[in-house]
């Protein structure tokens, strides 16, 4: 017999990337356009860079989720996915982004930004509703992570916000100093 995963599952997965999403929102609040643009100094990146690498990297975990090969399906492991949520919001070692998903200015406006971002979420998470009982035989490579299964992509997705989101945090505090 093949682990689906189950309504508690979807839920969870629901909950981890509402939440990532709203805690991404407050870390963006009142912001400026001129403040989401400024660096915070030489080779970090804005609150729309990251807003837009957020969204990129997304879109395109989407993508490859939806393509991935069906494979036998791994047992849920419950410990093994909590730590590789801790692992992926991790910001105590610094990873360098692809140059395929680094910024490149695709936004001007903080409005235009959250929208892309709201749309690339929104599509995730409609992907969990109607795919959730296919996640685990989905089996993808990363090239920071290595083989996972298609529930712990979404882990990957709302994690990867929330690490980000953490540098936005950053980001805000050194700009609004300013």
């Amino acid at each position: 017999m093949t682990p689906q995963t189950t309504t508690v599952d979807r839920s969870e997965l629901l909950r981890l990337l509402e939440n990532s999403r709203q805690e991404l929102h407050a870390a963006i609040a009142g912001l400026s356009d001129a403040q989401a643009a400024a660096s915070p100094g030489p080779e970090r990146w804005s609150v729309l860079e990251c807003l837009e690498h957020v969204t990129t990297v997304e879109q395109r975990f989407l993508e490859r989720l939806k393509e991935a090969v069906q494979s036998d399906a791994p047992a849920a492991d419950k410990e093994r996915e909590a730590a590789f949520l801790a692992r992926v919001v991790d910001r105590s070692t610094r990873a360098q982004a692809p140059e395929l998903v680094r910024p490149v200015g695709r936004f001007r406006k903080l409005s235009d930004a959250v929208e892309s971002y709201n749309a690339a979420r929104a599509a995730t998470m409609s992907f969990v509703e109607e795919n959730h009982a296919s996640l685990y035989p989905r089996l993808l490579s990363h090239p920071r992570f290595g083989a996972l299964n298609g529930y712990e992509y979404i882990l990957l997705i709302a994690g990867h916000s929330r690490r980000h989101t953490a540098q936005i945090l950053e980001t805000r505090a050194a700009v609004v100093a300013n």
